[in-house]
Formats: structure tokens, sequence, C-alpha cells
């Protein structure tokens, strides 16, 4: 049987010590622990943490666009020489993949990226992804890895995917781990702390956002520290973290990449109507449209709001924002068809 798909998210926070630099005791459990699970799943590690391995090298930094980049590209061979060092002890090789947003958009691109993680897994490499900063657009940028790991999580259909946090886990009003979550709702953003960590970008609400994304999904995501011998292995097992339960899902591949993968670049808020109609698998029709925001063209993704401004899925459009904006209320005409359309 083919292996199933593990995602591990490591942020910045985690793998650097109070002076900001690598921990390489925790480079070196991380290393100990895929090893492990690399026997049962095909492993992608999506590693913060370039940034905060770079900047000493450049005097009074202030965390500006062009110094983050500059510090990315700095770290990054660091980050890779540090895994290199570490999972060799364990025979596996290490590959870095750069990525950036069009990778995962152009879909022939993403086809392309796709095989190439199959070469890796077929050979046991481990592919140890971040985002390519040097180049990235800071206007289609991934918001922080949370993100960039919950996009290949839900694209590559992986099976689980595990955000690792100095916290360990989601948080109750008591500061304690909630270890299960089986329905996400609107409730549990009511833990979120207003706290991030100084030294990466997200905080829960990212963590949370993302997934709530992949549950959605099929994904089961589960988010834990790096406290113990065995911090993975026993959050896959759910001794430790927060495990939240996938709802079930039977997308088909292209729709799991179009809700994860696509830029989305403009909106259309839809009226109560249209919004119960998308729930039932229909096309959206124009005459459901209350507003558009964005500049798009006939073919481009867009995300669909409801009337409580909640974002309840993406489509790819067959008209152009200025022909929607002209037939909003007319009626027997298609703005996205069905099966473009995935609602979350």
């Amino acid at each position: 049987m083919q292996k199933k798909v593990l995602v591990v998210k490591l942020g910045t926070a985690v793998i650097t010590n109070k002076e900001g630099k690598i921990d390489q005791a925790i480079i070196k459990k991380i290393a100990a622990q895929i090893a492990v699970l690399n026997d049962t799943y095909n492993v992608v590690l999506v590693s913060s943490g370039a940034v905060g391995a770079g900047k000493s090298f450049f005097p009074g930094y202030k965390g500006y666009i062009t110094e983050r980049k500059a510090a990315a590209a700095v770290g990054n061979p660091m980050l890779i020489q540090l895994y290199h060092k570490h999972f060799s002890k364990y025979n596996i090789p290490v590959a870095q993949a750069l990525c950036e947003r069009h990778h995962f958009s152009n879909r022939k691109q993403f086809l392309q990226l796709k095989e190439t993680f199959h070469e890796f897994w077929q050979n046991n490499i481990l592919p140890v992804v971040n985002e390519n900063d040097l180049v990235s657009n800071i206007e289609l940028k991934f918001s922080d890895n949370d993100e960039l790991a919950t996009l290949i999580a839900i694209s590559f259909n992986a099976d689980t995917l595990i955000i690792c946090t100095s916290v360990g886990g989601l948080l109750n009003h008591d500061k304690k781990v909630i270890p299960l979550v089986e329905k996400f709702d609107k409730s549990i953003f009511n833990y979120v702390s207003k706290e991030k960590s100084s030294l990466g970008l997200g905080g829960m609400l990212s963590k949370l956002t993302s997934t709530k994304l992949a549950v959605s999904l099929g994904i089961k995501v589960i988010i834990c520290g790096l406290a113990g011998i065995s911090p993975l292995t026993d959050a896959v097992e759910q001794k430790t973290g927060t495990t939240f339960l996938p709802r079930p899902s039977n997308l088909k591949a292209r729709q799991k990449w179009l809700a994860g993968g696509s830029i989305t670049i403009g909106s259309i808020y839809v009226d109560k109507g249209a919004s119960k109609a998308l729930l039932n698998r229909k096309s959206l029709l124009t005459v459901g449209i209350k507003k558009v925001n964005g500049n798009f063209v006939a073919g481009e993704v867009i995300q669909l709001m409801d009337e409580d401004d909640a974002i309840i899925g993406v489509a790819k459009v067959k008209l152009s924002s200025a022909e929607i904006a002209k037939q909003i209320a007319q009626k027997n005409i298609i703005a996205a068809h069905a099966d473009d359309i995935v609602i979350f």
C-alpha cells in the first residue's frame, strides 16, 4: 500500500533558543522522531527559522521586509545544513524546496511539484519546505508557514497535519491543553489569546484558521509542542497536544487543489438563498450575488462570502468582476459552475 502523507510544520519559536539561534538539540530530536514516522508516512517538513538563523548577520536588524528577505537568504542554507547533518544519522537525505504561491495556483506547475515530491519519497528523501522569501511578491506571500503547511497538506491529500507550537496545544481558559476537538465551530476561537511569538509571524489565531480549513477538507490536525522524548509520535497517537478530528470529505483532487492552492484576488458576497444553494452543491447565479469586491477576469479564483462576512468557499468564475457587477440580480446567468466551486 502507498504510504499516507504527513505534513509537519515547525515554527521559528519552537526551533530557536532564547537568543534566537537554532537549537540543535531540537533539530536532533525532530530528526529522530521523523525517522520513526518515515517508516509509516511520506513526510513533508515545513520549517521556519531561516530568518531567525540569518538575522544576526545584519547589525541593527529591525525586521523590515528587505531585511527579512536578506536574512532568509543567509539563513536558509544554514538551516538546511543542520537538517542534513542530523537526518544523515538515519540515512535520510534532505531536499530543500523553496516555494511560492504560483507553484500551487498554476495547476501545471503544481502537478510538476507533486511529481517531484513523489520522486523524493520513492528515494527516501525528506523534502524540507519553506517560502522563497527572497523573490516572493509581497502581495502574494503566504501569511505565514501555517498557511503554507496547510496548503501542502490539502494539495497533497495528506492524512494528518502536525503544527508545532511553543504552548503545546490549544489551551482552555485555565491554560490547560484541550486534548480533543471533535467538531470545529466558532466557539473554538474563544480560546485564542491575542499574544503571539516575537520570533514568528503567526499565533494561535493563524493556526486555528489553518486548522479550520484543513479539517473541513478531511485532514486530521494536531497542534502540539516539542517537549518530552517523543513529541511527534505521541501526537500521532493522540497522547499529547490537541487533536482536531476531520470532517468527512469526498472532494476530488482537483477540487482540493482549488480549495487550497488557488490565489484569491477578489470576493463575491452572496445572499442567504445563494448560500443555501451553494451548500447543496448548486452553481452560483448572479441573481444571488449582493456585492463584488476586487478586479478579476473570467477563469480566476475568488472567495465566496456570506452575509455575516464569513468565507464559505472559493469559486473559479465564468465572468469577470465587471460583468458580474452589471448583471447582479439578473436571473439564469451562471457566475460560477458547481464543478468549479468548493464550499468549506
